[in-house]
């Protein structure tokens, strides 16, 4: 009978998320357990992937999104958790915070963490549906970022070809779901963000590779080598 529960990759992933968030902070407290927060996630080229705040706890809400798939980012295939390397978080405290201004604060920190992540992308772009609100900018809290994929694994998920098809895979989901619903026109942007990104890739890929094209030769079909 076979063992129940996750894989063992799944399993070392979720530990290592499980350390990150309980990093303490400069007052012993853990970065995980702050109720409040915003959070970014970044994929395998230290590329920004998602924006997100939190009123539920940090560690909840990134565990929603990352090893129970219980989110809309994730049912409607705008975030594959595959893709995501690192986490970055911006934890907030009640007890930090004027009485009051907590959700004016909190709305300010995403969009504050959202305008940043742009300006540092190299491809200008999250893969958020809907856009974050736009408030005033703030001094953002010290932030903690961290790798949550273990070294075995995280070289072999870094594999331009394993990321290729995987990325391409989602854009055929999330297609799909467009083809099927009444969707947002933000939905259809993450559509073209993602197509963008295959692109890329798949370039940064092809330039790896610095031999000449192969010419097809007499009775050789594509992908086939002429026989002998």
């Amino acid at each position: 009978m076979p063992k129940l529960g996750v894989s063992p990759e799944v399993a070392a992933i979720r530990t290592e998320i499980r350390r990150f968030l309980d990093t303490l902070d400069s007052d012993g407290r853990k970065i995980g357990n702050a109720k409040y927060g915003a959070y970014a996630f970044y994929d395998y080229d230290a590329e920004p992937i998602y924006v997100g705040q939190t009123e539920e706890k940090l560690r909840s809400r990134i565990a929603r999104h990352l090893t129970n798939q219980r989110t809309d980012a994730v049912a409607m295939n705008v975030l594959d958790p595959f893709e995501v390397a690192e986490i970055e978080v911006w934890p907030l405290y009640a007890e930090d915070i004027k009485k009051g201004d907590i959700e004016r604060m909190l709305n300010a920190t995403e969009y504050t963490v959202f305008q940043k992540v742009l300006k540092e992308s190299e491809l200008g772009a999250v893969l958020n549906e809907k856009d974050i609100p736009k408030t005033r900018l703030v001094k953002l809290p010290r932030s903690y970022r961290s790798r949550i994929i273990p070294e075995g694994l995280y070289e072999l998920r870094k594999h331009p070809d394993t990321r290729i098809a995987r990325r391409a895979s989602t854009i055929a989901n999330l297609a799909r779901v467009i083809s099927e619903r009444n969707v947002s026109k933000g939905l259809r942007r993450t559509l073209l963000m993602q197509a963008r990104r295959l692109e890329w890739l798949a370039a940064q890929r092809l330039a790896d590779f610095i031999e000449e094209y192969p010419v097809e030769g007499k009775g050789e079909e594509t992908g086939e080598e002429v026989a002998e």
